[in-house]
């Protein structure tokens, strides 16, 4: 929606008053018709011609190229309109549980967390899980059901589930009627007048969410069991309260298709739904860890500044930009702001409200606005803005976020693109929390981690799509290490002899293991001399050589006490490649003496998925050497499986769990310790290093 402009070109919102915002995140599965539904809002509140289509690429919300591509959304999207006195700022975020890194954090930028359901394919697991981490935030919830008009939906026996799985609060504040081509509202209106509903009726509805409501207020109670009814005009400070208490759950009907319910869901979210005095106050902490205090913000314009970055992105045009939730104090162009604990102050350049892609310049920003700051290169994911020394200390209870545990080596095409790929990485993941990159300095490779198969070929795209950068990529290499299991000795002479000076060193040594996790020791043992001390540092260099090398399989050796007790040396012709030559041979020689042994990583892995598929998911596990330690449950009806694993047989494993699954399983993995292979498998690793070595 265009803004209306004051002197100097800036436009500027109407309605500012804090009290006319509403702040909204649209979350939940896929194929919800999250998108769909927010371009029907647009379009119903005038803020756009006409609703756009996600298979056409013509919404406003599905705006980059990528997601045109794949017809689903793949970031979060910001979008506000103004309907009566009311402005809304609206939050569309992607479905998928691999992109939660972009859907999460609007949770901490909203008053109202909005769960879209499709009445087609019910209560899915994303939808439960957006559930429980609103829940979590202490979010105020409402529960969408989009697509009344699928064919052969049951909407009643879908109330149902939405109560069974969530609670005896969630009721309905509008019904469908006529098969879903109209929605009937419930809470304004006391009686049926019109077409009936589909089911129920609109007085056992009305009834439900009045004695709901006032059961968090003992004078309502009274006033409604004397007079058999309360005017629901007299029910907003009851009805907020028992939003932020999660006492009432609203749930609504809608077909983003056809507009059915559309005016009815901007009707509640404009009169039921909280402003930002309203909710709960977000979960800001002062100072870190166990000394961390709980610190309210006040929702109040002439507070010092505090606000949110809760989305990054970097535009090719505007450079990086910082979205954030203003929670206190004001915002306008010149302001002097602080990033965290940063000491020097950035000056706000220009100040945007987002509608998709599009930039429209705002002259401030108060409590309960979303916008963003462009091209402040100190901006990142949850650090909080704001311009008094007294909150340099001040951050959010931080969310959490699910692990990312896919992992994916990266290397450039092209030689001599390496740092380039390295930035543009870097770029990508200050975007979203839960994709990661490490440098593996054992294996020498980049591994990019995320939170399944979709999320890494998104991250792909990307790289070679939109950045035009071309990669090769396989799946990483697995940290084996070496170790030995028993005492040995080694010995090397190292004799050079080239027509002048030669090379000359003899070391003698032994070797035993370390507890699990020691580390090294090197200890220098030698008397007499016979390996001066200035050549000690060399034995050493070319030990550690050796151990970073890898003996059996070309993995590091881990967990070895190295005792050097004797050598020989001469005086011309010894130097310091010789001794390190020495050294190295001998620790191999001693190493293949010692009974040596490789050790795998192995993973706690906790892996949730309907009660039924248990069977068959703790059946896969013990064929890839997994250790079932327990099971948990939870109200949904789903099972938590407790394992360990080794890391190497997880490879695609969600690939494996969807199959076993119906795509409904997720599992999240954490390193636990090493442990030694089986002799199959440490034959089959040593033999491709022999290989490679001939």
């Amino acid at each position: 929606m265009a803004l209306p402009l004051i002197a100097g070109g800036f436009a500027v919102a109407t309605h500012r008053d804090i009290a006319s915002r509403r702040t909204v995140a649209l979350v939940g599965p896929s194929a919800a018709g999250k998108t769909s539904l927010a371009e029907a809002l647009l379009w119903k509140a005038g803020a756009v011609g006409a609703p756009g289509s996600v298979e056409r690429g013509s919404t406003v919300s599905d705006h980059d190229p990528l997601e045109k591509k794949a017809l689903r959304s793949l970031n979060t999207t910001l979008l506000h309109f103004t309907h009566g006195e009311i402005t809304t700022h609206l939050i569309d975020t992607p479905g998928a549980p691999d992109f939660l890194g972009q859907s999460l954090p609007a949770l901490e930028a909203v008053e109202t967390a909005a769960i879209v359901l499709n009445a087609a394919t019910g209560i899915e697991p994303m939808a439960v899980r957006m559930m429980e981490w609103a829940k979590q935030r202490e979010r105020d919830r409402i529960v969408i059901v989009n697509k009344i008009d699928a064919q052969g939906v049951n909407l009643e026996a879908l109330v149902g589930q939405i109560q069974a799985a969530f609670g005896r609060e969630c009721l309905p504040v509008n019904l469908p009627s006529q098969k879903g081509e109209r929605v009937l509202d419930c809470f304004w209106k006391l009686k049926d007048d019109g077409p009936p509903p589909d089911f129920s009726s609109v007085e056992q509805a009305h009834r439900a969410l009045v004695e709901q409501v006032v059961e968090v207020d003992a004078a309502f109670v009274e006033r409604y069991l004397n007079d058999g009814d309360v005017d629901p005009a007299e029910l907003h400070a009851p009805l907020e309260q028992a939003l932020r208490e999660g006492h009432l759950v609203p749930i609504c009907f809608v077909s983003s298709r056809t507009g059915a319910g559309v005016p009815e869901l901007l009707d509640v979210i404009e009169r039921l739904l909280p402003d930002p005095t309203e909710s709960n106050p977000p979960a800001f902490l002062e100072g870190e860890g166990g000394d961390a205090k709980p610190v309210e913000a006040v929702v109040d314009p002439d507070k010092h500044v505090l606000a949110h970055v809760f989305k990054i992105t970097q535009d090719p045009y505007v450079g990086k930009m910082g979205v954030m939730r203003v929670h206190q104090g004001t915002i306008t162009r010149d302001s002097q702001l602080y990033v965290g604990d940063g000491r020097r102050p950035f000056k706000v350049g220009h100040l945007f409200m987002l509608q998709g892609k599009e930039l429209e310049e705002v002259a401030k920003a108060v409590p309960g606005d979303l916008c963003a700051i462009a091209k402040v290169e100190e901006l990142h994911y949850d650090a909080v803005l704001h311009d008094a020394a007294e909150d340099a200390r001040m951050h959010l209870k931080p969310l959490e976020f699910p692990v990312p545990v896919h992992g994916l080596a990266i290397a450039p095409k092209r030689r001599g693109d390496e740092q380039r790929l390295h930035d543009i990485l870097l770029k990508l993941v200050s975007e979203d929390p839960c994709l990661k990159v490490d440098h593996v300095a054992s294996t020498n490779e980049t591994v990019v981690y995320g939170l399944g198969e979709l999320h890494l070929k998104t991250l792909l795209d990307r790289l070679t799509d939109v950045h035009n950068c071309q990669v090769d990529t396989r799946p990483p290499r697995i940290a084996y290490r070496e170790t030995v299991t028993a005492h040995a000795e080694g010995h090397h002479r190292h004799k050079k002899q080239t027509g002048g000076a030669g090379q000359f060193g003899e070391v003698f040594l032994r070797i035993e293991p370390l507890p699990r996790g020691s580390g090294f020791q090197f200890v220098d043992a030698v008397k007499g001399g016979t390996i001066p001390g200035n050549f000690m540092p060399a034995v050493e260099k070319g030990v550690r050589q050796a151990m970073e090398e890898g003996v059996v399989a070309g993995y590091p050796v881990v967990d070895l006490k190295c005792t050097v007790y004797d050598g020989k040396h001469h005086a011309v012709d010894s130097k310091e490649i010789a001794f390190i030559t020495a050294g190295k041979k001998a620790l191999i020689a001693a190493v293949q003496a010692a009974r040596p042994c490789l050790l795998e990583p192995i993973v706690n892995v906790e892996i949730t998925a309907p009660e039924n598929n248990m069977g068959d998911i703790t059946g896969d596990l013990a064929s890839r050497r997994g250790q079932v330690s327990g099971t948990r449950g939870d109200t949904t009806g789903a099972l938590t499986v407790l394992a360990l694993a080794p890391l190497s047989e997880l490879a695609s494993y969600q690939s494996r769990l969807n199959s076993l699954t119906g795509g409904q399983g997720r599992y999240t993995i954490a390193f636990s310790h090493y442990e030694a292979v089986p002799p199959t498998v440490q034959q089959q690793l040593a033999s491709k290093y022999q290989l490679k070595e001939e």
